[in-house]
């Protein structure tokens, strides 16, 4: 690959490439102002404002955005009557989850066994720092040939929809003919893919009441209605018995026609324990790209520790539903409310509230940008033809681009390959990965620009 200019180009900004994402890791960028400084997001904001300006960027601003976050825009002209690529990317990113469970601290990027371990390395401040990358090959090598816009979004994580209500309300801002969204991932390490369809979600805090207050178990249990105990049965409605997702007039039978996944690699991607079976039917890209997906992501109760020998009195749960496309996310949030409601036992009083929702989203995967991505790749990633995946994941941003500009052509790529444990501890990113796939956009930046003549 070195022997393309680009990809050597790439190769030698690799150094700083690592210099300026251990710059950006440093920052504490968690969208939850409850749980870290807001000053860590926007101090991540203006580092990208200030590296979009050193690199010759016009109108850069950082966007206050309905949700109280930043988002970081600029535009970089290009030749008279050349195609607009919007690239985007995220630097908010995943609380760090336990700490003590990293092998190096979270927010200082290490280099360890050929990898770079830090919060947001691969999701998504990787992907910053890979648009950064290709711009600058290209300006070595001839100049950018397209007009580029790089959205950088501040709450991505959260899915407060602050960049997608901001977008709708500016929708002149964004528009271009091509949108490269970097924040997906190879399919594997080595592997070039570009993701073609998202799944959409839902978020719901369901909570359950039985007494007016919690009770002696001693005294009153036994009949006295325990409202952990309903949120349990409530949450095991959720699954069939193989563990398949069951939510009234949800259908979960859809079929993945593209690229699979191994059942031995999945459970060495999952880290899935010895002697644990995998849950669901079909096919494993089945359950994770075409199907529906619920996920309990938390429990308030009380914890082990402490525990008093009480009847609880309410029990509050947070569900998320992950539905494919072809799925309303609108219609499925209403049968999961409707659902929750008809199998909450024993008359308790049963609430639920909507945090977050998704629609999900399919490319065109027979449009000239996936064309050009994909010669593209071929390059950076010789011998290897691309492929196409689901992602189990939700960008809703796409969905609000589709909508705006319905003639863009949108593509998924990034860095977020099995190996890096996004939203885990010990996330990390590959640098062969992060130079490859720097190489890839600008050629397809290249490319797509001699498409237009």
């Amino acid at each position: 690959m070195s022997s393309n200019p680009v990809a050597a180009t790439v190769a030698s900004l690799m150094p700083r490439a690592k210099e300026e994402l251990t710059e950006l890791v440093a920052f504490k960028s968690v969208a939850d102002f409850g749980q870290f400084p807001r000053e860590e997001s926007e101090g991540a904001a203006r580092w990208i404002a200030d590296a979009l300006t050193a690199e010759g960027f016009e109108d850069v601003a950082l966007l206050d955005t309905p949700d109280g976050t930043q988002s970081v825009y600029g535009c970089l002209p290009g030749p008279e009557g050349a195609r607009t690529v919007l690239l985007y990317a995220h630097y908010d990113v995943q609380p760090p989850l336990d700490e003590s469970g990293w092998t190096t601290p979270p927010f200082e990027l290490t280099e360890r066994d050929g990898r770079w371990y830090g919060r947001g390395a691969a999701d998504c401040k990787g992907g910053v720092i890979m648009h950064l990358l290709a711009l600058r090959a290209l300006k070595a090598n001839g100049g950018v040939p397209v007009h580029v816009k790089v959205i950088v979004e501040g709450s991505e994580e959260q899915g407060t929809g602050g960049l997608e209500r901001y977008a709708e309300e500016h929708p002149g801002l964004l528009t271009a003919d091509a949108i490269v969204i970097g924040d997906a991932g190879n399919f594997r390490a080595g592997l070039p893919t570009v993701t073609s369809t998202l799944r959409g979600m839902t978020l719901i805090r369901v909570r359950i009441d039985t007494l007016e207050g919690n009770l002696h178990s001693g005294q009153f249990g036994g009949a006295a209605p325990d409202a952990l105990a309903a949120l349990v049965r409530v949450l095991d409605s959720l699954r069939a018995e193989d563990g398949g997702t069951t939510v009234d007039g949800l259908t979960g039978d859809e079929e993945w026609d593209g690229l699979q996944y191994d059942d031995e690699r999945f459970r060495e991607d999952a880290k899935v324990l010895d002697g644990v079976e995998l849950i669901g039917s079909g096919t494993v890209a089945d359950r994770i790209w075409a199907r529906p997906a619920v996920t309990v992501l938390g429990i308030d109760c009380p914890p082990v520790v402490g525990a008093t020998p009480s009847v609880q009195s309410s029990a509050r749960a947070l569900i998320s539903l992950r539905v494919p496309p072809g799925v309303d996310a609108v219609e499925a949030t209403g049968l999961l409310r409707a659902h929750l409601e008809a199998h909450t036992p024993w008359g308790a009083r049963v609430s639920t509230e909507q945090i977050g929702q998704g629609q999900a989203f399919r490319a065109d995967t027979t449009s000239p940008a996936y064309r050009a991505m994909a010669d593209a790749m071929a390059v950076a990633y010789p011998g290897q033809e691309m492929q196409y995946a689901g992602q189990g994941g939700s960008i809703p941003l796409c969905n609000t681009l589709a909508a705006l500009y319905p003639k863009a052509e949108i593509l998924l790529i990034g860095l977020s390959e099995p190996e890096a444990r996004i939203h885990a501890v010990n996330e990390s990113v590959s640098p062969d990965e992060l130079e490859r796939l720097s190489v890839a956009e600008a050629l397809f930046l290249r490319a797509y620009a001699a498409g237009a003549n």
